[in-house]
C-alpha cells in the first residue's frame, strides 16, 4: 500500500525575529482567552462571565507584517511593472492556480559558499547528478542550507543564490514557480551591494529577480525543512498563496507530497 507524507516547507510567522531588516520584521498581539473575555461579553449582551466555558472567552491576534515576511510566494508584479518582455507584470492575486500544484525537483547546493553564484552550468550538472530533466510547470527547489540560521541574524547573509542565467535557464523551459530555503531568490543583498561598489555594473543589482521581466515566473523565498523531502524528485509540491488584491507577494504554507 503506498503511504502518502506531507512535508511542511514553511516557517512559521513569529514576532521579533532578528531574521528579516528591521523594517519587516513581524509583531504579533496576542488576545489570550482571559483577554478575550470582556470583547466577548460585549458582544452577547447579559451574558456573565462565570457562564463562559472556564469563565474565559475567545483568543485573537493583531499582526503586523510584510507581505514578504515569512514564508511567501512573489508575483512577477514584486520585481518590475512589466514582464514577459512588456506585458503587464501579474499580480499575486491574479497568479494562474495551476503554476501553484505541480511535480517537485528538489536541487541541492548546500556545498556552496555563502554569497556564491549558483549558475546555469552548476544547476546543469545537478540535473545530471539526480538524472532529471526539467518539465514545463516543475516546481523547482533550491536547497542552500541557510533556514538552518532562521531567527538569527547571520541569516540575512547565509546561502548561496541565484543569477540572471541560471533562472532563465529554469524559466526558458516552461517552469513558472521555484523557491530557495534562504531570505533571497538572488544571493544575500550585501554581498550584491559589495560587488556593485566595487565593479560599478548595475547588471549585479538584483539580477535574479529582475530576469523576469524577460519572462514572468514566481518564486518562494523562506522554505525550510528541503531535506525532509527525501528525494530529488517524484514528488508534488502545493504551494498556494494568500490572496491579496493588486499585491507583490502572498504568504504561503508549501507542502511536498510525497509517495512512498
Amino acid at each position: 500500500m503506498t503511504r502518502r507524507r506531507f512535508v511542511d516547507l514553511s516557517i512559521s510567522i513569529e514576532t521579533g525575529l532578528p531574521s528579516d531588516p528591521p523594517m519587516m520584521i513581524p509583531k504579533v498581539d496576542y488576545i489570550d482567552h482571559a483577554l478575550g473575555t470582556a470583547s466577548m461579553l460585549d458582544f452577547f449582551p447579559g451574558l456573565k462571565k462565570e457562564q463562559l466555558p472556564g469563565g474565559v472567552g475567545w483568543a485573537v491576534e493583531f499582526l503586523t507584517l510584510a507581505t514578504h515576511s515569512g514564508t511567501h510566494l512573489d508575483a512577477p508584479y514584486h520585481y518590475h511593472p512589466t514582464m514577459d518582455q512588456g506585458k503587464p507584470a501579474t499580480t499575486i492575486d491574479e497568479i494562474p492556480l495551476e503554476w501553484c500544484f505541480s511535480n517537485g525537483v528538489l536541487l541541492d547546493f548546500r556545498h556552496k559558499a555563502d554569497g556564491e553564484r549558483i549558475t546555469a552550468q552548476d544547476v546543469k550538472r545537478e540535473l545530471g547528478r539526480i538524472q532529471y530533466e526539467i518539465k514545463p510547470l516543475d516546481i523547482v527547489l533550491v536547497q542552500t542550507g541557510a533556514d538552518a540560521f532562521w531567527g538569527k541574524p547571520e541569516y540575512l547573509i547565509k546561502g548561496a543564490g541565484m543569477d540572471r542565467e541560471s533562472t532563465l535557464y529554469l524559466t526558458e523551459k516552461g517552469v513558472k514557480v521555484v523557491g530557495i530555503d534562504a531570505w533571497s531568490w538572488d544571493r544575500p543583498l550585501p554581498y550584491l551591494a559589495k560587488e556593485f561598489q566595487e565593479k560599478g555594473d548595475p547588471k549585479v543589482v538584483w539580477e535574479a529577480h529582475f530576469a523576469g521581466i524577460e519572462i514572468g515566473y514566481c518564486h518562494m523565498e523562506k522554505l525550510a525543512n528541503l531535506s525532509a523531502i527525501g528525494k530529488p524528485h517524484g514528488f508534488t509540491v502545493c504551494c498556494f498563496p494568500i490572496k491579496i488584491k493588486k499585491a507583490s507577494a502572498g504568504w504561503v504554507r508549501p507542502v511536498a507530497i510525497v509517495d512512498e
